[in-house]
């Protein structure tokens, strides 16, 4: 009766553990599609036209997304926890009746042994009734036999689930972390998206026309920057400067191709665009550049603004440049956060002051040869 107790109990522990955990993935399936959808939305959108009412669009479709990401995450959450609940209980349930059924066979065993010490075919012949006794006898014990080394089968294949549980438990726990990493980022870029989409509506005070003349400075910005740097604006030279040495300060209000007072910091070697990050030395700086947000700067020059500085936009395929203004931003926007606007040479060369037409006005700019032979160029300033 004590065998076939502990049969029915190594099997229903081994059912319960090989038992399928089943997750309603209705919701999460619906999530992916809606981000799908998004997605596909936004491609449509990048697209179209510029205009304000598409600029919106876009932006509302990104905010949505990552809107949709986040409710995503947190129904993965949802599920893992539930799962690591589950599967806590399961292994608290096992802790104990492993223990309990691993005495219990312990016991067991060694009743068996024993007694089989004193049993062997010799004295059951004799002990026998007549043949038929002995057979049915035999018969019996290779039986008990038999059952009892299944039951420890089932036990050590018990255990052996036992520890494939934690191993899942603690992968999931991996995974709860890793998704809540994955969360707070998301949130972060939801609360930058949505400040973008406060800034955009705050410059062109929801205004079309607004829009188109922000939209016309960048890209006539852009133009001109590739007529600096392909040699067509007109420059004279000053002569030598060192390396902190002060050659301009930025224009403290909007300009010709500018709507605000910053520094436009652009690095060119060979008559093409390099990422300024990559030159100037690491340094603590504060971030005003929306969804982009942060980035490195691994390279040995100085900066040319005094701290502390602020950027405001980032080299390449930014957030702003991609999708609102232009395609791509040739160098690096910075300002002074305490209105500080001294702008200093990065590096040791030849001074030049230079100017070139953009939407009506000059964009005024100074350019350093540098003696490594990489030019720089400071836009957006007035000549000391």
């Amino acid at each position: 009766m004590m065998r076939k107790l502990l049969g029915v109990l190594v099997m229903v522990l081994v059912v319960g553990l090989v038992a399928p955990v089943w997750v309603r993935a209705d919701p999460l399936d619906d999530k992916k599609r809606e981000i799908e959808e998004l997605e596909q939305k936004i491609s449509q959108l990048q697209g179209e036209q510029k205009t304000l009412g598409s600029t919106i669009s876009y932006l509302n479709a990104k905010i949505g997304k990552t809107q949709a990401q986040i409710q995503k995450t947190n129904l993965e959450l949802g599920q893992l926890n539930s799962d690591i609940a589950t599967l806590s209980g399961q292994i608290a349930v096992l802790d104990v009746s492993l223990e309990q059924l691993t005495e219990l066979l312990v016991n067991r065993i060694q009743a068996m042994y024993k007694h089989e010490t004193t049993v062997n075919p010799l004295v059951l012949l004799f002990s026998s009734t007549g043949i038929n006794d002995f057979f049915s006898r035999l018969r019996y014990f290779k039986l008990v036999q038999e059952h009892d080394r299944r039951i420890i089968t089932e036990t050590e294949r018990v255990r052996t689930n036992f520890d494939l549980q934690k191993q899942v438990k603690e992968q999931k726990q991996a995974e709860v972390t890793a998704l809540q990493a994955r969360l707070e980022k998301e949130r972060a870029t939801l609360a930058s998206q949505q400040a973008a989409k406060q800034q955009l509506l705050l410059q062109t005070k929801n205004d079309e026309k607004k829009f188109q003349e922000l939209l016309g400075k960048a890209v006539a910005e852009l133009a001109a920057i590739q007529g600096i740097i392909a040699g067509r604006g007109t420059e004279t030279e000053v002569g030598g400067i060192n390396e902190g040495q002060k050659i301009a300060s930025i224009i403290p209000s909007a300009s010709a191709c500018s709507n605000g007072a910053h520094l436009h910091f652009e690095v060119a070697k060979d008559g093409a665009h390099q990422n300024p990050a990559a030159y100037l030395q690491s340094k603590s700086v504060t971030w005003d550049t929306g969804p982009d947000g942060a980035f490195d700067f691994t390279g040995s020059w100085s900066w040319p603004m005094n701290d502390p500085v602020r950027v405001t936009q980032g080299y390449g395929k930014t957030y702003w440049s991609q999708f609102l203004w232009y395609d791509f931003h040739t160098g690096i926007d910075m300002t002074n956060a305490s209105q500080n606007y001294e702008v200093k040479a990065v590096q040791k060369g030849t001074l030049y002051r230079g100017g070139i037409g953009c939407r009506g006005g000059t964009l005024q700019y100074v350019h350093v040869k540098q003696d490594s032979g990489i030019d720089a160029y400071y836009l957006h300033v007035n000549y000391l």
